[in-house]
Parts: structure tokens; sequence; C-alpha cells
């Protein structure tokens, strides 16, 4: 299991980011799309670094079209000779429509067509094949000589697709190269409910699991005192309860007897009491959601958690963590002492 670095929403730090986490040791680094274009900070990463991979956890699909994306994430493929990937995510209705001004409509079957789209384009620019892609979302089929990028040795990068509900991991599963896990999920949701979406999606296309990366943050709630831990132990109680109130992400709730909570977490953001929603995340679910402890007792419980099924993971940690803190955290994260 690879233990990768997400880097901040400093734009102007992306580079000094992602330099410190090569020279610390993570396999790879990854940029969000919030305040700022992450194929520049993307590229910014690629700039300051060797060997480590880079790429977007996640970039928002359905605010750019298909030939957008796939012309930025052919070019950073190439500048970053072959370690980027596009890592891409739907965001929620209210964004897209209201926020980006795009269509919302079928999210799952949208993405499952996206990503067909972007390997059919790139198949023109990579291979020469005729751009004829036609679906019910999206159509592309003029690609002239002066608007193709010429091929290159790094080739396309490979596609992962962010979910958690059965309908757009199942999509993940049959159109592309990777998935990302929410943070907001639990060992016993992996094995349950998204890895068999996984495996059937990839059996539509004749396939297995193997070769498919399986990734995703992790909450991390640690520190080397009692004070520290009780900080980060805030943050990400808060954090599980803010997801925890959105609706589409009741069924992780709901898979452990814990959905009635949903609508109680809900009814707090809607009047406004955001301080209160950490207090209704119990010990059992924060337990069941985080790994809790010191770096020395940390790293060992997150491997003998997801150690066995990711092949990639980071630390999620909604809550200030200096750096030192977490190169000790990642120092330890190997299989637990027999």
């Amino acid at each position: 299991m690879k233990i990768d670095a997400v880097l901040g929403t400093d734009i102007d730090l992306a580079a000094t980011a992602a330099r410190h986490a090569e020279t610390a040791g993570y396999a790879g680094a990854w940029v969000g799309d919030t305040n700022h274009d992450p194929f520049l900070q993307i590229m910014q990463a690629a700039q300051a670094t060797e060997n480590i991979t880079v790429g977007t956890a996640v970039a928002i699909a359905f605010a750019r079209s298909p030939m957008t994306t796939a012309t930025s994430a052919y070019d950073l493929a190439r500048y970053a000779q072959g370690r980027f990937v596009l890592g891409l995510g739907s965001q929620v209705k209210s964004h897209i429509e209201r926020r980006f001004s795009m269509t919302w409509s079928s999210p799952a079957a949208r993405m499952r067509e996206y990503v067909l789209a972007l390997k059919a384009i790139w198949a023109s620019w990579q291979d020469g094949t005729k751009l004829d892609f036609q679906g019910e979302f999206y159509s592309h089929t003029l690609m002239t000589p002066f608007f193709a990028p010429e091929p290159h040795p790094a080739g396309p990068p490979p596609v992962y697709v962010a979910g958690v509900n059965v309908a757009m991991t199942e999509a993940a599963g049959e159109v592309a190269d990777g998935f990302f896990l929410h943070p907001f999920t639990t060992r016993r949701y992996l094995d349950e409910v998204t890895l068999p979406a996984l495996r059937r999606g990839r059996a539509k296309r004749g396939g297995t699991l193997d070769g498919f990366v399986v990734n995703g943050p992790m909450f991390v709630a640690v520190g080397r005192t009692e004070e520290e831990l009780a900080t980060a132990i805030a943050g990400t109680r808060a954090r599980i309860a803010f997801y925890g109130s959105t609706p589409a992400y009741r069924p992780v709730l709901e898979l452990h007897g814990w959905g009635d909570l949903q609508p109680e977490l809900t009814r707090l953001t809607k009047e406004g009491r955001w301080a209160e929603l950490g207090s209704l995340i119990t010990d059992d679910i924060l337990h069941t959601f985080a790994i809790v402890g010191t770096p020395a007792e940390a790293g060992p419980a997150l491997y003998a958690k997801v150690g066995d099924v990711l092949a990639r993971t980071s630390f999620y940690t909604p809550y200030d963590a200096e750096p030192g803190l977490l190169t000790e955290l990642l120092a330890h994260v190997r299989p637990p002492a027999a």
C-alpha cells in the first residue's frame, strides 16, 4: 500500500508542498478542485518533483466538457512524463447547476459516458483513430489535424473515478482504471458495498480487479500529546458529522444502523448549529470511520484496516496537523507487529 500526500489549496505553495511530499517519502501528491484550477497546481507539482505520482483528487468532470478535460489531461501526462493520473468526480447537483451553470442528470450514466468520451478523444490523438463518439450526453465527431495534439511517449493518463453509492462505483469499475473512495467510508462498507460494485463493473468488460487501483483518503486523528490528540479528534468528529448530514452519504450510516443520525445532522445544519454537529458522533462512530492514536499506534492500525485492499491511500486530517507529525505517522505505516 502506497501512501500519498494531499497538497493544500494555496496555489502559491503547490510546488513547495509537492517537493516536500517527495522528499518526505510520499509516493504521490494529489490536488483537489476547490478554489483554484487543479490542473495548474498539478503542473507546478510535476515541475517540482521527479519521481512521485501527481494527480487530481478530484477534478469536477461535469463542470467541463470531455474535450476540455481531455486536452488538459493529455498535456499534463506529457509534461509529467507519465506520472499524472486524472481523477474525476461528479460533485452534487446544486454546485453543477448553480455554481458552474452546467447540466446535471443521471450522474452515474453521465460519468460512464464521460470517461468513454475521454478515451475516444485520446485514441484519436495517440493512435490516429477517427473520432466518432456519439452518446446520450456527449457527442464528439470532429477532429482536424490543426486542433489535434501530436502523440507523445507517455500516452493518455489513467483515469480514476470517485464515488460513494453503488451506481457510480459500478460505472467506475466498468470504464475507469481506478477508483477513489470517499473519506466517508468504513471497512464494512468497503467490503459489502464498494468492492462488490467494482467487481460487477469490471465483469461487464470481462475483467477483474487485478490491475485496477482502489485508493482514497482515510480519516486519521493523530497526535503525540493528549492536547494534540484532542484537537485531532474534535476536528475529525466535526468532519464526519458534516459528511453524515448529506443525504447522499446516508447509505454508509444505514449499513451500520445509524441511518437516523443523518436527518438529525441535517436539521442542525439548516438551523446553523454547525458547532454542535460533532457532539453527535459517538466514540463508536468515530472509531469506525477513523484511525485514532499516536503516530506509533495509528500507522500500524491504518495498515491493518485497509492495507490488504487499498493500493494507495492518504491521511485525511480535517484539523491543523503540522507536517512533521504526518511525516512521523508515515514512517509508522507498516504491518502490525506479530
